[in-house]
């Protein structure tokens, strides 16, 4: 029985607020799970002679569905689906139908995508509304292979190696500004920081006003587009985010002219450049809709890759020691991307920390025509989630997925071992992720100088509460026990 009394006894810090909201609203969905059943149905019908199997799920409570089980704990909520139903089932939430999917089959199938029967467009549109409007994810099908071949004159192994040069640079001039301490907020210190560096590196600003303006309405664009509230009321998060948007879109449109002049080596710039082979380039509003959705994808998955991998090397110091060694037997002060393929440890770290706590922790799209997927009848305006951070946690394929261990990637015969799509943090065919190599070399590089520096270890007892934006992140500051070398 809910304890309402408990629920609501003033807190004593912040952090103690959100940890005992999330209990109550943990008590609060199994007393309404308990209090309204659901029954199992068949998602719809097979076509007669199809041979396909029906999706089955239930929608959970009245209106609010399993929404409630999905916030406080989707890992669990997730793996007791697929314990249930298998790769493909249904749920219900805030009136919506989700069809899940994981497990490598499922999710290979959705980004492979043969008959073009998923939209990624529609898919997303209910989800982040209009703060990420025409990204190069939200894209579909023929326009999205024109805009992603323009794109990739940005991505060059070049550019990277520039957009690298400079990325260390930044981590030089933050890091010794931290001040070790025995409760380190380490995740907002790398929220700064990756928000910094994405200024420098993707916009060209130097530090000072503008880029603290710049780095204030790409925050409220991202909350705008996880708002629970989706209404243009003012002082709302909604609201904050539209107005932040809007002041994004003057920013960025206000310079294409003067930056395709110029000879800028920033994203920003090159974007402003690309071309395809074929001489086709980006419209001034493709272009500022593209740095928009690259400042939110680069940045966030950055951040949580970045911090739970401190986070497990903070709770294995064991695998954090051998990390070290290795950056202090190489101790490039500037690596470029081949300097980075050097470290072999660290790369499983990484790999494994993108398994564990998949940044991009669940794609969408939705059926354009009705489909199948595994067997299952697909009808057409299907909602469909696709679990990536569920689908990597899953002892099918991963023998103590929750145990943080880096030998899974560290030598040729685990490596061989991890089919194609059990292991794919970046997503999969055609919208496989364009910046991987960068996230990539900007947590390497950002760990290497930490280990350098560095050493940390969680407090006793402690383990990071987790929240849902794009993925699992930490609900509170990750506290850090941070000691200079």
């Amino acid at each position: 029985m809910l304890n309402l009394v408990d629920a609501v006894a003033p807190p004593t810090s912040l952090t103690q607020a959100r940890h005992q909201f999330q209990g109550w609203l943990q008590g609060f969905g199994a007393t309404v799970a308990d209090r309204w059943p659901s029954p199992d149905r068949p998602l719809a019908t097979p076509p007669p002679g199809s041979d396909l199997a029906p999706v089955m799920g239930n929608y959970g409570a009245p209106y609010l569905g399993h929404v409630l089980a999905t916030l406080v704990d989707p890992l669990e909520f997730a793996r007791r689906r697929y314990a249930k139903y298998g790769p493909v089932s249904w749920a219900g939430g805030v009136g919506f139908r989700v069809v899940a999917l994981m497990g490598p089959e499922a999710l290979e199938a959705a980004w492979v995508n043969r008959d073009k029967a998923l939209s990624s467009t529609r898919g997303w549109q209910p989800v982040i509304g209009p703060f990420f409007h025409r990204g190069l994810m939200l894209l579909d099908f023929e326009e999205h292979l024109d805009h992603r071949r323009i794109m990739q004159q940005a991505f060059t192994r070049t550019a990277l190696n520039t957009y690298l040069a400079s990325t260390a640079d930044g981590i030089d001039r933050t890091l010794p500004t931290w001040r070790p301490s025995s409760r380190f907020p380490m995740y907002p210190s790398i929220k700064q920081l990756l928000l910094q560096q994405a200024a420098e590196v993707f916009v060209g600003t130097k530090l000072g006003a503008e880029s603290d303006q710049l780095i204030e309405d790409f925050h409220h664009t991202v909350l705008g587009g996880q708002a629970i509230v989706r209404a243009d009321v003012p002082g709302g998060t909604w609201a904050r985010g539209l107005r932040a948007r809007e002041r994004l879109e003057r920013y960025f449109g206000g310079q294409i002219t003067e930056r395709r002049g110029g000879d800028g080596t920033d994203l920003f710039s090159m974007l402003c450049r690309s071309e395809s082979d074929d001489g086709q380039r980006f419209s001034d509003a493709d272009i500022v809709n593209h740095m928009i959705f690259l400042l939110m994808a680069a940045h966030d998955t950055t951040a949580i890759a970045l911090s739970m991998l401190v986070y497990e090397l903070g709770r294995n110091p064991h695998w954090q020691d051998l990390l070290r060694e290795e950056a202090v037997n190489q101790p490039i002060d500037v690596p470029t991307l081949a300097d980075l393929e050097a470290y072999p440890l660290l790369d499983a770290g990484f790999k494994e920390a993108l398994r564990m706590y998949a940044p991009a922790g669940t794609l969408f799209r939705q059926a354009i025509r009705d489909t199948e997927i595994c067997g299952y009848y697909i009808p057409r305006h299907s909602q469909i989630a696709i679990n990536v951070y569920g689908s990597m946690r899953l002892a099918d394929w991963w023998p103590a997925p929750d145990t943080f261990d880096p030998s899974r990637f560290a030598d040729a015969a685990n490596r061989a071992a991890v089919q194609r799509y059990a292991f794919a943090p970046f997503g999969g065919g055609a919208h496989k992720c364009i910046g991987q190599q960068f996230a990539d070399m900007t947590v390497k590089t950002a760990m290497h100088k930490l280990l350098r520096r560095f050493r940390w270890r969680v407090p006793d007892g402690y383990r990071v509460p987790l929240t849902w934006g794009t993925g699992p992140m930490p609900a509170d500051e990750l506290p850090i026990e941070l000691e200079m070398l």
